[in-house]
C-alpha cells in the first residue's frame, strides 16, 4: 500500500468507532459522504441518500455495544478503499460491517455501508456449564489427578475473583499436593508441597478457587502441548489440533470452559503460544514482576508466571492481583502501535495476514496511530538472537534438571531429553557470547519501545494437527521461537490478543510494552473488550 493514505483512513475509521460508541450522530453524519447516492444497508433493506441515513440514526437511539476483532482493508484506488470489520457483541454474538470509503475534499468518508449480525454461536468454548456430576479429572490429558488425600485449596469466598476457577499448571506448588512437572518419574520422587506458591495464594486470597492441577509438557521444555506420558490435551477452539505448550492443560481447560483462568508459566512463549492456538487472552509479565517462588524452574533468566483466560476482564482482574500495588498514577498510553514488516514476515503468509487484520482492528478501536517502523533488522539477525536465547535456555535448563536426567535417563521422551542434554555441552565461552547477543537484542528492542508498543504475531502458524510428524512440529516450534522469544530475551511484558483467524483457526496478536508497563498494557483491555464479568 505504498503511497496510500493508510494513516488517514484508519484515523477516520477510529473517529467513526468513537462516535458510534458515544452515539454522536453529528460526527457520524460528517463521516458519511453527503449526497443522494450514499447508502446504508442492514437486514433486508437499504437506505439511499445521506439524509435518510442521518434520520435513521436519530431514530434508533444508539447502536448496541460492540468490539472490533478484525478489520480487513483492501485498497481500490489512491482515493478509494474497502474495509470489512468483524465485531463481537456483549452477548457473544458477532457482526460484520462493510464500508466503502472515498477520500474527497472533506477527507475520508463512507459512501456505502452494509451491516449484518448473528446471534451467539452454539457450542462455543465455555458456553455451556460443566456437568456437576462429571468427574473433573476424567480427561487425564488435560488434568492430573491429585495424588494426595488433601482437598484442593478453596478461595477466600470473597474478592474480585470470587467464583473464578483456576487451572493450575503442574509446575506451580499447590499446598498438600506434589508437583509433577508433566513427568511421572518426577512426580514419584517429589515431596508434598507445604504451602501454595505465592502467585497461587494471591489468586486464592482474591476469591478464586483451584479447579484442578493441569497437565504440562515435560518439565515445560516444549511449545506444542504434546506429552508422551499423558497424551495431548484436546483443543476446543481447534479440534484435532494441538493446544500449544507448555501450559497445555491450563489452556485446554480454559478453552473448554472447565476453568475460567489458567495459571501457568512462560519462558519462551508457554502462555502466548497456547493462547494463540486455543483462542485465549494471554499475559506474560515483566520478568521478575510476579513472584516465581514455589514454581518449578526451567531457565530462571527467562521464567515468568502469568495467565490465560477466555475473557479479557477475567485476565485483567487476575493480573491486577498478581502485580505489585500500582503507583497511583494513570495508565500510560503508547504514542503509537508499531509494526515491523521483517518480524511479521517471520510468520507464514496466512498467519501474517490474519494478525494484520487484528492489528488494524486494535488501531481503529484505540485510535492509536499504526506505524510501520523503518528498521534494519534482518531475518539472519533474528535467527542469531533466537539461537543465543536457546543456548542460554538450554544451559540453565541443564543446570536446573541435569541431575535428574542423569539419575533417570529414560524419564523423558527422546526429543525433550535431547533439548536438555544440549545444555550440558554449552561451554563458558559460548554462554558468554550468547549473553552478549541477548544484551544487544535488549538494546534494539528498547529502541523500538521508546517509540510505541511493538505488535507481532504470537505464533508463526495456527495450531498444527495432532498427527503432525516430529519434523513438522519442530518446524512450527522453530518458526514460533523467532517471534515469542523477543519478549523472553528482553524481559518485557507481552499481551496476547486472540483475534486473528486463519480460516476458522485462531491465531494471536502479541503486543510488547516497555519493562514495568504491565498495568498500562493491561489497561488496553478495558478499551477493546467488554468490562462485564
Amino acid at each position: 500500500m505504498n503511497g496510500f493514505d493508510t494513516a488517514g483512513l484508519l484515523a477516520a475509521a477510529a473517529r467513526y468507532e468513537d462516535a458510534l460508541r458515544r452515539d454522536d450522530v453529528s460526527a457520524l453524519d460528517d463521516l458519511f459522504a453527503p449526497g443522494a447516492q450514499t447508502l446504508r444497508a442492514e437486514g433486508g433493506s437499504a437506505l439511499v441518500g445521506s439524509t435518510h441515513v442521518a434520520a435513521f440514526r436519530r431514530r434508533r437511539g444508539g447502536a448496541p455495544p460492540r468490539w472490533l476483532r478484525r478489520v480487513h482493508l483492501r485498497v481500490v484506488s489512491p482515493d478509494d478503499a474497502l474495509t470489512v470489520s468483524e465485531t463481537e457483541r456483549l452477548d457473544g454474538g458477532s457482526g460484520l460491517q462493510t464500508q466503502l470509503w472515498h477520500r474527497g475534499p472533506d477527507g475520508w468518508q463512507v459512501t456505502a455501508a452494509h451491516v449484518s449480525g448473528a446471534g451467539p454461536a452454539q457450542g462455543t468454548p465455555g458456553a455451556a456449564a460443566a456437568d456437576p456430576a462429571a468427574d473433573p479429572f476424567e480427561d487425564t490429558a488435560t488434568w492430573r489427578r491429585p495424588t494426595e488425600p488433601a482437598p484442593l485449596p478453596a478461595g477466600s469466598g470473597d474478592g474480585p475473583l470470587r467464583g473464578v476457577r483456576v487451572a493450575v499448571k503442574d509446575l506451580v506448588a499447590v499446598a498438600g499436593q506434589r508437583t509433577g512437572g508433566g513427568v511421572p518419574r518426577w512426580l514419584q520422587q517429589a515431596r508434598v508441597n507445604p504451602a501454595n506458591a505465592p502467585a497461587l495464594q494471591a489468586l486464592l486470597d482474591a476469591g478464586a478457587a483451584v479447579a484442578g492441577i493441569a497437565q504440562t509438557d515435560e518439565l515445560a521444555f516444549s511449545l506444542m502441548g504434546v506429552n508422551a506420558h499423558h497424551g495431548t490435551p484436546p483443543n476446543a477452539a481447534a479440534p484435532g489440533r494441538v493446544p500449544g505448550g507448555s501450559s497445555s492443560g491450563s489452556a485446554a481447560a480454559v478453552a473448554a470452559g472447565t476453568a475460567d483462568l489458567g495459571l501457568g508459566t512462560d519462558t519462551a512463549g508457554s502462555l502466548r503460544v497456547p493462547g494463540s492456538f486455543c483462542g485465549l487472552y494471554a499475559w506474560r509479565p515483566t520478568h521478575g514482576a510476579v513472584d516465581t517462588t514455589g514454581v518449578l524452574p526451567l531457565a530462571p533468566s527467562f521464567d515468568t508466571v502469568g495467565l490465560l483466560a477466555r475473557r479479557a476482564a477475567v485476565l485483567a482482574a487476575a493480573a491486577s492481583v498478581l502485580l505489585p500495588a500500582p503507583d497511583g498514577g494513570p495508565a500510560r498510553r503508547p504514542g503509537a502501535l508499531l509494526r515491523s514488516r521483517t518480524l511479521t514476515a517471520l510468520a507464514e503468509p496466512a498467519t501474517a495476514l490474519a494478525v494484520d487484520a487484528a492489528l488494524t482492528a486494535l488501531a481503529v478501536q484505540t485510535g492509536l496511530p499504526l506505524l510501520d517502523v523503518e528498521d534494519d533488522v534482518t531475518t539472519e539477525e533474528v535467527r542469531a538472537w533466537t539461537e543465543a536465547f536457546r543456548t542460554v535456555q538450554a544451559a540453565q535448563a541443564w543446570a536446573a534438571h541435569g541431575g535428574f536426567l542423569t539419575a533417570h535417563p529414560d524419564a523423558l521422551s527422546p526429543a525433550v531429553a535431547a533439548r536438555f542434554r544440549a545444555g550440558a555441552d554449552v561451554g563458558a565461552q559460548d554462554l558468554a557470547a550468547a549473553r552478549a547477543t541477548i544484551e544487544r537484542t535488549r538494546e534494539r528492542l528498547d529502541g523500538f519501545l521508546a517509540r510505541g508498543w511493538l505488535c507481532l504475531p504470537s505464533t508463526a502458524t495456527p495450531a498444527p494437527p495432532v498427527d503432525s510428524t516430529p519434523q513438522e512440529f519442530e518446524a512450527a516450534r522453530a518458526g514460533t521461537l523467532q517471534l515469542s522469544t523477543l519478549a523472553s530475551q528482553t524481559g518485557v511484558p507481552a499481551l496476547g490478543l486472540p483475534w486473528g483467524r486463519v480460516g476458522e483457526l485462531p491465531v494471536g496478536l502479541c503486543v510488547l510494552a516497555p519493562r514495568g508497563a504491565d498495568r498500562s498494557l493491561l489497561a488496553l483491555l478495558d478499551e477493546v473488550a467488554p468490562r462485564e464479568p
